[in-house]
């Protein structure tokens, strides 16, 4: 026997014995993947499929393609959208951005933020708009027409026989279905170079003159939330044919001051026709299958189409590429009746946030699927949609979208010197710019600010390298800057304060009232001491003004031996308290930072027992039970990291698509899924200091886990 061999069997004899059993080979990652293949066998609004490559999606119904917007629009709606589409209403009124500020006498400082004003006046015109303005566009729907035996148009009661898989290892989308007892097969990809989808089209009804490609426009609504199926108000933008030929045709879509445009290629003889304002359709030759890719482009011009082989080819190669890299884990022999969902979960939030939140800039709570909150991304998310893909050793992915942090300081500048700070102050909510939105919660957010300084430590140490250090310390250092100039010193306590003036990521808190919340506190000092590191790692001496923060920041609040929530809200945890609601974030002080600001562990640990006993979970996040899971590893309570992830609460909830489901508004939220995956890396591969493999699952016989390239967490 050799050496290796021996090793595995010892480790085996050793390990086997406790009900875990770690990987001490390559796991067989298909077999992983391809046993969570999603199957549709029936129409369900909820169970839409995304092809897309992080920059790009499309999301598709059960004929495979958007025939169904309308009908899908209050489960997951049909979304086409690429990072680049972004929309404004005209500024008729000419509103500037100052028109959108207050100010608030805070500390003895008279600050300026971005609110949106109770009064309606002027300046509440002026904060809305720039609260809508700008907003991610929905591109277009693709579907199909298919005329039936009466002469009347297919709808969604038609579609039977219903037979739809996405195969995850390929990104290869397949959907089969009937139509009067007729079989028509739509097979979908997204390329993963260029903002296209291509179909391959197979039925009869093509040769019979039956079947033709419907392209329609919406126009945005200014809601909220936008379902991208707003097919009215026609004679406020304009779609006209630019171009067409028997191979292909080119459509120009104009909203106001935006252009871009749609380019189509197929394969045969085509015709493409208006059928009436901002509808449109190619009808296919006399033959059974038909070929088709639509790019979505910036320009008019575009060197090539990829033909549907060529769009094939894509996908497969880079998703098995993707698959064969960064972590993977493997709960198959486990008997714990969970561990399938979990490991369902798992695979699903790989694809999910590789297709929705890998692109150039932070994604949007629902990515590249529809609108939430006018499709603006939220930075305090950022590190829920993508902390995870340094944790799998998928650190590119991670450093692509923290080049915004650069584009965007410019902003993030000006918000700390116009409230008298160092620095830059971190956006809330923003789009690809940088631009700060007005928001009477969002702008008196704080704990976006340290995660620059987390998710740049995340990428060091992976490379362990001076480029690393060298790109990130000036934005490091100046987000230090502000989070150290930020406090107020109190001469009575010898302390400084975070706040009065600012909301803590758990939202129900007056910013005018509010200081001193626990999660803020431990993480401001976690992240101070950090930023020292980054400086000793440079051969740099430690920054005076930070030291001076850190030896006197305020201790982490308590009564009757457990956390508070803020200092400021003592009685928050007596039963009638208007504070058990939304993220239970006093536990976020122990979760995915280690202890800091002499945190005592025995104490969280009694905060956990109490929040769990206490908490009202109706109206919890979906990223909240991760972050649960994530404290009580580190508490060493696995069974109870377990039970979090699977409590029973409707935000909790994952789909049949990997989708984690908040209400009928947010029928998609993605923190949810990269909160997963933040979660197993540190069950899985724990953190530093830990003692014990696999600590946050239950050493009872339960589990087999078998897991590889995941990274510890700081």
């Amino acid at each position: 026997m050799c050496y290796s061999h021996l090793f595995i069997v010892l480790t085996f004899l050793f390990y086997g014995t406790t009900g875990i059993i770690y990987a001490q080979g390559k796991l067989h990652r298909k077999s992983i993947v391809k046993r969570h293949e999603i199957k549709v066998n029936k129409t369900d609004t909820l169970a839409s499929l995304t092809v897309g490559n992080g920059r790009f999606a499309f999301t598709a119904d059960v004929t495979g393609m958007q025939t169904f917007a309308t009908d899908y629009k209050n489960g997951v709606p049909l979304g086409t959208q690429a990072e680049w589409g972004w929309h404004s209403f005209p500024n008729t009124e000419k509103f500037r951005e100052e028109e959108a500020l207050q100010e608030f006498d805070l500390e003895g400082k008279k600050l300026l933020y971005s609110v949106i004003r109770r009064e309606p006046d002027r300046n509440r015109d002026a904060s809305n708009y720039f609260r809508v303005n700008q907003h991610r566009l929905q591109l277009g729907n693709i579907g199909l027409d298919i005329e039936k035996k009466d002469g009347t148009q297919l709808t969604l009661s038609d579609i039977k026989y219903v037979n739809q898989s996405l195969d995850l290892w390929r990104g290869e989308l397949v959907s089969r279905f009937k139509v009067e007892g007729t079989p028509v097969t739509v097979i979908t990809y997204a390329h993963q170079k260029s903002d296209a989808v291509s179909f391959k089209i197979i039925s009869r009804f093509i040769k019979q003159g039956k079947i033709k490609i419907r392209l329609r426009f919406p126009y945005p609504t200014a809601e909220f939330k936008d379902e991208g199926a707003n097919y009215t108000n026609h004679d406020k933008h304009e779609t006209v044919i630019l171009h067409s030929s028997e191979r292909e045709g080119t459509l120009k879509h104009t909203l106001d001051t935006t252009t871009y445009y749609i380019h189509a290629a197929w394969n045969g003889s085509a015709s493409l026709k208006e059928q009436s304002s901002h509808y449109f359709t190619i009808t296919p030759g006399q033959s059974n299958t038909f070929e088709l890719t639509v790019l979505f482009s910036k320009s008019s011009k575009v060197k090539s189409i990829s033909s549907f082989e060529e769009t094939r080819a894509s996908s497969q190669k880079d998703w098995e590429g993707f698959w064969q890299s960064g972590g993977a884990v493997d709960f198959s022999g486990s008997t714990d009746k969970r561990a399938h969902e979990l490991e369902r979960r798992v695979v699903l939030s790989q694809y999910l946030t590789k297709v929705q939140c890998a692109g150039n800039f932070p994604p949007q709570e629902t990515g590249l699927t529809f609108n939430s909150w006018y499709g603006k991304s939220h930075i305090e998310m950022f590190w829920w949609h993508a902390a995870h893909f340094a944790l799998w050793n998928r650190t590119e992915l991670l450093e692509k979208s923290m080049e915004w942090y650069f584009s965007a300081a410019s902003q993030a500048r000006r918000i700390a010197e116009r409230q008298g700070f160092d620095g830059v102050r971190w956006q809330k909510m923003t789009d690809n710019e940088g631009r700060e939105v007005p928001s009477s919660i969002g702008s008196f957010l704080v704990w976006q600010q340290p995660h620059f300084i987390y998710l740049a430590e995340l990428i060091y140490r992976n490379k362990k390298d001076k480029g690393t250090l060298e790109k990130y310390k000036g934005l490091l250092f100046e987000t230090a800057d502000f989070m150290a100039s930020f406090p107020t010193y109190d001469s009575t306590h010898n302390r400084y304060n975070l706040g009065k003036g600012l909301i803590p990521a758990q939202e129900c808190f007056n910013a005018l009232d509010t200081f001193n919340p626990t999660y803020e506190l431990a993480y401001w000092h976690w992240a101070l001491n950090t930023a020292q590191q980054w400086r000793k790692r440079l051969g740099m001496d430690r920054k005076r003004e930070w030291d001076e923060v850190l030896s006197k920041l305020a201790p982490l609040p308590q009564k009757n031996g457990v956390y508070l929530a803020t200092e400021s809200t003592p009685d928050c945890y007596d039963d009638d308290s208007k504070y058990l609601i939304d993220h239970p974030a006093v536990l976020a002080a122990l979760s995915a930072i280690p202890p800091s600001n002499n945190l005592d562990t025995a104490t969280m640990s009694r905060t956990y027992n109490l929040v769990e006993k206490a908490w009202n979970w109706d109206h919890t996040w979906g990223w909240d039970f991760p972050m649960i899971a994530m404290t009580a590893t580190r508490l060493q309570k696995p069974s109870l990291a377990l039970n979090g992830l699977f409590k029973e609460v409707t935000t909790n909830t994952y789909l049949r698509n990997g989708h984690n489901y908040q209400d009928k508004r947010l029928t998609i939220y993605l923190p949810g899924n990269g909160g997963i995956l933040a979660a197993i890396a540190i069950m899985c591969a724990g953190y530093d200091g830990a003692t014990t493999r696999n600590p946050g699952f239950p050493n009872d016989g339960t589990w087999k886990i078998k897991w590889e390239n995941l990274n510890k967490f700081p």
